[in-house]
This record gives structure tokens, sequence and C-alpha cells, in this order.
């Protein structure tokens, strides 16, 4: 996965990965899955194929509406990793859920991610180091359980 604090560095990544793939050239196996979850989401693709100064070090603000492109593509990333681990393993059990309510894949995803991000925000806002593993579950459960009525 992508590990480090330093955001400039973070976003650089997926520059990079989307500029290989644009020009065709070999791509590291991190960069694939990056560039795959940009190809899926052409409305963030002129960002990353202009100047990546203008956004290194840019803030979007959701009280103004806004949704960090970078954040919404790394919950992509995370959530496929959680999927590919089978951890948590009410991850899986959700989106399958969804799926079979005929739930598009890629809006399935966002419902997962809404709740991963309610717990990395709650964890933020209480001051937590870690996200709360038993809430999550406990969202995701509750997502698979609607989606099954």
């Amino acid at each position: 996965m992508i590990y480090g604090t330093d955001r400039r560095a973070l976003r650089r990544v997926f520059f990079e990965a989307w500029r290989k793939r644009r020009l065709g050239l070999p791509l590291e196996p991190l960069e694939e899955r990056v560039a795959a979850v940009v190809a899926r989401h052409p409305e963030y693709q002129p960002l990353l194929e202009g100047d990546p100064e203008e956004a290194l070090d840019r803030d979007w603000l959701p009280e103004g509406g806004q949704t960090n492109p970078f954040l919404h593509l790394a919950f992509h990333l995370a959530l496929e990793e959680q999927l590919a681990t089978g951890r948590p393993p009410a991850v899986a059990e959700a989106r399958r859920a969804l799926l079979l309510r005929g739930m598009d894949p890629h809006e399935a995803e966002h419902r997962l991610m809404d709740c991963l991000a309610e717990v990395l925000w709650r964890a933020q806002r209480e001051g937590r180091p870690e996200p709360d593993l038993p809430l999550y579950e406990t969202l995701l459960r509750a997502l698979s359980e609607g989606a099954s009525r």
C-alpha cells in the first residue's frame, strides 16, 4: 500500500502512475493499482494530467462541498486492500450483499468507503491513534443488513 505522512510525496504517486499509464510505460504493481482506480474516475483525470504543483498543496474542504480527489482515490485503494486480504471480513460480506441487491460495483465501493470514512473521521476527532474496528464492523454489518432487505 501507500505509506507515509508526506502529503506531497503521496500525491505524486497518483500523478506518476497516471502519467505512466497514459504514456504506456511499464508500471510497478502499486502503480498499476493506482492507475486502475484513476481510470475508473474520469472526473479526476484532468487534475492528474495537469500541473502537479497546483494540486500538491491544495486543500479540498468538505465545508465548501468539495471532495479531496486524492483522499477519495486512496479510500478506493484501501478498500481494495481490505477486500484482497479479507480483513475485516465484514467488508467482503457487505460488498457481496450490496452486489446481490443489484447495486453497481462502483457505487457499492462508495457505500463501503462511507463506513471507512466515518470511523477514520471519528478517530481523528476523538484523538485516537487508530480507528475503532468494532464500530467499522458494526457500520458494515448495518450496511449489509440494509442491503439484504
